[in-house]
């Protein structure tokens, strides 16, 4: 574990790169959310790496028992000006939190390839965290979307899964692609029980935000994107891996 990290200046958004844009906030969140319910159980919820709350928000009217794991303390602060009491927050790195229970339902979302020892941290998910019939939800940006693949063809990026100096930035330490994801999860021990994808994705997302702001977008074209997304998940915009508990190794 590096602990020469900020997290903190992690968050921050960069010369050329904001840390989330719009198109995050107002089209991929809502469309996770719509690709994790039919799979939510009754019960508790822990969210992995909570930002500054925007997406935490969005399991309040599913969840009643919701705790989040942020490494940055300025993020929690900023979450609980906008969520109150409604959420426990624990300020702590994931390698080292200390959580008195198991939890019935589990997101990381777009955190992944922030960590340093990814496997470690799956396998606390899988050994300490996850409860016997808990649902772990797992999402990270794709190395193989379109408008990934674009900017190699470009000479932008040299390959589909390199970390740009702006993405290292906010600590970035690798990109994923489905195989690379599903190896992890499954070197950690758990089960992977569905794979999909969330939304088809060929402009980045500073591209997406200027579209957002005219009417040349509609509601069905973003719903089409997301359908034509379930259909070829390995061209979306983010990578989704449903798991459950495996045999501890």
């Amino acid at each position: 574990m590096d602990n020469k990290r900020d997290y903190n200046a992690e968050i921050n958004d960069a010369d050329n790169h904001r840390y989330a844009y719009d198109f995050d906030f107002d089209v991929i969140h809502p469309f996770m959310i719509k690709s994790f319910e039919p799979f939510f159980n009754q019960g508790s919820l822990l969210e992995l790496g909570s930002f500054k709350g925007d997406f935490t928000k969005r399991f309040l009217s599913y969840f009643d028992d919701v705790t989040c794991v942020e490494a940055s303390d300025v993020a929690i602060e900023e979450a609980k000006r906008k969520l109150g009491d409604k959420v426990k927050f624990v300020n702590s790195l994931f390698e080292t939190a200390h959580l008195s229970k198991r939890y019935d339902n589990i997101v990381l979302t777009h955190v992944l390839e922030h960590l340093n020892d990814p496997v470690l941290v799956l396998k606390r998910i899988n050994e300490e965290w996850l409860a016997e019939n808990g649902r772990f939800f797992l999402v990270c940006p794709n190395a193989n979307a379109p408008s990934r693949q674009i900017a190699v063809k470009m000479g932008l990026i040299p390959h589909n899964a390199a970390v740009t100096p702006a993405e290292a930035e906010h600590g970035h330490r690798c990109t994923y692609s489905l195989d690379t994801l599903e190896r992890d999860a499954v070197s950690a021990g758990l089960k992977v029980v569905h794979r999909s994808g969330i939304f088809f994705k060929a402009l980045a997302n500073f591209q997406w935000d200027r579209l957002l702001q005219t009417d040349i977008i509609s509601n069905e074209y973003l719903e089409g994107c997301y359908k034509l997304g379930q259909q070829y998940p390995d061209l979306c915009s983010s990578i989704f891996l449903l798991c459950e508990r495996g045999d501890n190794k």
